[in-house]
């Protein structure tokens, strides 16, 4: 049996099975694709990264002995198709025999399996042996609920894998989550710990991009880039963050500064996404720092970092899998406002937003709540249409995948999905944001001001996203308190707030 094996360019895990023989009668196949390139306008750094990391993989495995087919970008071979080229490959080499690692992105286990069912030779997908738990788990765990509650699911998982609980099954310390504990913004004068970075010339990688036409985002330094693009990268970058940022962690995993943009968030998520290091390893990893440097790093720093990835990530996943195809579609509040141009460029005069996207530019990266309080906020207020912010935020960070991406974007940022991941929306005025950063002290509007041409823009559109959304929200009862609140408002400052709001809308690329 001749056997061709497909490794797609999130699936760069070293570890799996397949690796664990050398056969001379298997040959991989890893592909540098402009149909992957070009579905949305990718940051320029997160195709960097991937083709770096594809390559790198496929020299390691070839280096072990493995027979390796990789098609560069610029190859005249190159269909740049994921069908067509398979079929060459087929054809041209004989092969009697077809496998795959299940995808991760609906299209493209949709495309696979329509795929297979074509082939006249034998075919075969197997796991990634990746996650921690299996793609329709959680559709499993909530059978006959129409929320899916984060919490339950993530106790579930840390029962399953034994992680931080006892032989009764219960948490070492008494308590599950330590959430509460880990929303400070940072103190005045604090200097979070320099970023640990890398430092790689992908200058002829860059050319080679350019020179194919691939339309980009975002930029880059060619001289020096500064992800990791290979496992002991990754390894390196991990080590660091259980060293120098963990017991920071949790504290400070919500603030967001101007000075700084890594803080002390671990930056491992690409290399997770793309496989490159496993879920299991990076928890044993905090597990073990916690074990050993107590005096330094609390609990509550070590709960909040397992929680993001055997919680969160892994719930993410499940819903995906539970939900699509109909998930990329959903729009609660039917919103469809088109996503401002200075999405694209950074150029508003709101500080948060200015510095948000100004960094996720540079960096192809911004953490969680600059995403989900600022740009998101920002985006839910405005009733941006979900389409247009899913395709900006698959598109602008490192580590987004439609799997864990639109999620995100779709469901616990917007809300579009009415309710399946997250109980409320997540909204707020100019206030949470000033209290968690420092964005508003040289902002040129006023935080503290509803109406005017100075009034912070978050401060009007919050009450209006309430006022036009009264229908859907109202009886929600964790954003009760906020229709009250409005309800006891004079009725002509409601009014003149819903107008300032209307007027912010309709100026919305000069704001």
């Amino acid at each position: 049996m001749k056997n061709l094996r497909l490794v797609l360019g999130d699936q760069l895990n070293a570890s799996h099975s397949w690796f664990k023989t050398i056969d001379s009668n298997t040959t991989y196949v890893l592909m540098e694709m402009r149909q992957e390139t070009d579905y949305v306008a990718h940051h320029i750094q997160k195709i960097i990264a991937f083709f770096l990391s594809m390559r790198t993989f496929a020299a390691e495995r070839r280096a072990e002995g493995h027979t390796v087919i990789y098609l560069t970008l610029d190859d005249a071979e190159n269909k740049q198709s994921l069908i067509e080229n398979l079929l060459v490959l087929i054809e041209k080499e004989n092969f009697t025999h077809f496998e795959y690692l299940l995808p991760d992105e609906y299209r493209l286990d949709a495309q696979l399996k329509a795929f297979c069912e074509t082939l006249s030779i034998n075919s075969q997908s197997v796991d990634s042996e990746h996650f921690m738990s299996e793609r329709h788990e959680l559709a499993e765990f909530f059978k006959g609920k129409k929320t899916f509650l984060m919490e339950s699911f993530y106790r579930s998982m840390r029962k399953k894998h034994g992680v931080m609980v006892d032989a009764k099954n219960e948490p070492w310390t008494g308590q599950w989550n330590y959430d509460a504990d880990n929303r400070s913004p940072f103190p005045k004068n604090h200097v979070a710990t320099a970023p640990l970075l890398f430092s790689k010339d992908v200058s002829d990688l860059l050319a080679m991009i350019q020179a194919q036409g691939v339309k980009s985002i975002g930029t880059v330094n060619a001289k020096d880039f500064i992800w990791p693009t290979s496992r002991a990268e990754a390894l390196t970058l991990m080590n660091f963050f259980m060293k120098e940022c963990l017991p920071l962690f949790g504290k400070f995993q919500d603030a967001m500064t101007t000075d700084g943009w890594s803080l002390y968030h671990s930056r491992i998520s690409f290399a997770m996404n793309a496989k490159i290091v496993s879920p299991k390893e990076v928890i044993d990893a905090a597990i073990a720092a916690w074990n050993q440097n107590q005096e330094r790093i609390s609990f509550a720093q070590l709960e909040g970092f397992v929680r993001q990835i055997i919680g969160w990530r892994e719930y993410m996943r499940g819903v995906y899998w539970a939900k699509m195809p109909d998930y990329q579609t959903l729009n609660y509040f039917n919103h469809t406002r088109k996503l401002p141009d200075w999405f694209w460029s950074g150029e508003t005069k709101m500080a948060c937003l200015k510095h948000a996207i100004g960094q996720s530019l540079n960096y192809a990266y911004a953490h969680h709540i600059q995403r989900l309080m600022v740009t998101g906020n920002f985006a839910l207020l405005a009733g941006i249409h979900p389409d247009d912010l899913d395709k900006w935020y698959l598109g602008i960070y490192i580590d987004a995948i439609e799997w864990v991406e639109i999620t995100n974007t779709r469901g616990m940022s917007q809300f579009a999905d009415g309710g399946i991941v997250g109980t409320k929306p997540y909204v707020s005025s100019a206030n949470y944001i000033d209290k968690m950063s420092t964005y508003c002290k040289t902002c040129f509007y006023d935080k503290t001001q509803k109406l005017g041409d100075k009034a912070c823009p978050f401060n009007s559109l919050y009450w209006h996203f309430y006022d036009r959304h009264v229908d859907k929200l109202a009886k929600n009862p964790r954003i009760g308190m906020m229709y009250q609140t409005w309800k006891k408002m004079d009725e002509t400052a409601k009014a003149q707030i819903v107008e300032q709001a209307e007027r912010n809308l309709e100026r919305i690329e000069s704001l």
